[in-house]
């Protein structure tokens, strides 16, 4: 390959000849025999093939239930998901029945190993108040100054911009930490709306609008107090914005960002590296992206199915899609499917029963009844044209999309919000990690590559 006939022009950063040929190059050398994995017994994504995960450590802040064993047989069951014990659906029940706000006392239960009690709760919603005030000109001088199209970016690139505002940025001890991650639970809804404030107004053209946090208002109610121009929002729709953060807290030391937080810390580096890792993680379409997905495949769905109530209609426009004939033709139907659940998501159950009453407050029952019947029929697609060694069902994904599109969220911030309610869990773990000072996580990693002999650099072809 001559690069050099590349090299020296004023655009060959960006050249696409020469990046055409090099990545040829490095697809080649990169390709793997996918029979070796068998051979070997590779356990790809630290998953066997009855879709257990490999055993990598142990938690005590959330578990993810979805099969008994009966008899050395996997039985699934309904999924079930506990944090720091307790099971979610009381969680909800509980503060839902007060009519209150949930993510803080999650945020508690995730950090500290027990609900709180009334003056706890009071205490701890003050301590994150006062944390919601980012260093002085941080947004003029790190958000507003490059301002991104990516908000997951944005966020990633804060809090390691934090990391230089911090005078104990690299003490691991877990005082320090506590309150390092107790900033970052208050600092990301600023970081996330700010974040996507800036590009509304660089790159979309429109008005910038900056609202401070108000003291008095949970975090859903200031996500939407910051992100609307008027601050106007109903107790509805802060309710189900506090409820999808409280399901997305949490889910276990396995899902990709927060083994991420395990693996990152357990390397000593300092927590802003940590957190900004995790967030890289969450970035990807198959992890905290997925919901986007979603709601784009939906988009789709509704331009090309005429009669949304007719399940032959639905379910052969389904067919196209996991056959590679229609939408991103990927073959996937997005929501549907969860690495570890199969018979139900015990937070999409939650979501949907929550989202049909915002859904009539909104006058989109239609477009509900559409989701409701894609979660049904999609199962049986699937299961129909691929060989499955468990069963399917919609997941978390499948209606969070739909929430923040009936809330006003802009699809920019899915992902970000995502990350706003992911944090607490991610912190939990890293204090975990810390606190049981294991060993640097490394797993094996088997070269195949033949033995080769060194070339001399003028004996080369």
């Amino acid at each position: 390959m001559a690069i050099e006939k590349y090299v020296g022009r004023p655009d060959s950063r960006y050249d696409n000849e020469v990046f055409d040929e090099l990545s040829v190059l490095a697809e080649n050398c990169s390709r793997i025999n996918p029979e070796l994995y068998n051979k070997y017994e590779v356990k790809r994504g630290l998953r066997d093939i009855s879709g257990r995960g490999v055993l990598a450590g142990l938690t005590e802040i959330g578990e993810v239930h979805s099969y008994i064993i009966d008899e050395n047989e996997m039985i699934p069951i309904p999924g079930k998901l506990f944090y720091r014990g307790i099971d979610i659906d009381d969680i909800v029940e509980g503060f839902l029945k007060d009519g209150r706000m949930g993510f803080e006392e999650t945020c508690y239960l995730l950090l500290f190993g027990k609900l709180p009690d009334r003056s706890s709760l009071e205490n701890f919603e003050k301590l994150l108040a006062e944390c919601r005030t980012l260093p002085g000109s941080f947004v003029r001088d790190i958000i507003m100054k490059a301002p991104s199209r990516d908000i997951m970016n944005v966020m990633s690139r804060s809090v390691l911009a934090l990391y230089s505002y911090d005078d104990k940025a690299d003490d691991n001890s877990v005082k320090n930490v506590v309150r390092q991650c107790v900033q970052m639970i208050a600092y990301f809804p600023l970081l996330a709306v700010y974040g996507y404030q800036a590009y509304n107004h660089y790159h979309g053209k429109n008005s910038l609008i900056i609202h401070s946090p108000r003291d008095d208002y949970s975090t859903a109610e200031n996500i939407l107090h910051m992100l609307r121009p008027t601050s106007q929002f109903t107790k509805l729709e802060a309710t189900l914005l506090d409820l999808a953060l409280v399901l997305h807290a949490e889910h276990g030391g396995g899902n990709n960002s927060t083994f991420t937080t395990h693996v990152v810390t357990s390397s000593g580096t300092d927590t802003y590296s940590t957190m900004a890792a995790a967030l890289g993680s969450l970035k990807g379409p198959k992890h905290g992206g997925a919901n986007i997905k979603v709601v784009k495949m939906f988009d789709d769905i509704k331009e090309n199915v005429k009669d949304w109530k007719d399940d032959e209609e639905i379910t052969a426009y389904l067919d196209k899609i996991l056959n590679k004939q229609a939408f991103d033709r990927s073959g996937l139907i997005y929501g549907v499917g969860h690495a570890v659940y199969s018979v139900s998501d015990p937070r999409a159950v939650i979501l949907k029963e929550h989202c049909a009453r915002l859904a009539k407050d909104k006058g989109l029952e239609n477009e509900f009844n559409l989701y409701a019947k894609v979660e049904e029929l999609a199962p049986k697609v699937i299961q129909k044209q691929r060989k499955m060694y468990k069963g399917v069902s919609a997941n978390v994904d499948f209606y969070s999309g739909f929430v923040y599109r009936m809330l006003d969220i802009p699809v920019e911030l899915f992902t970000p919000i995502f990350a706003v309610s992911r944090i607490a869990g991610w912190s939990a773990h890293r204090i975990e990690e810390i606190v049981n000072s294991g060993k640097i996580i490394r797993p094996a990693y088997k070269c195949i590559a033949p033995r080769r002999n060194y070339v001399p650099l003028d004996a080369r072809v």
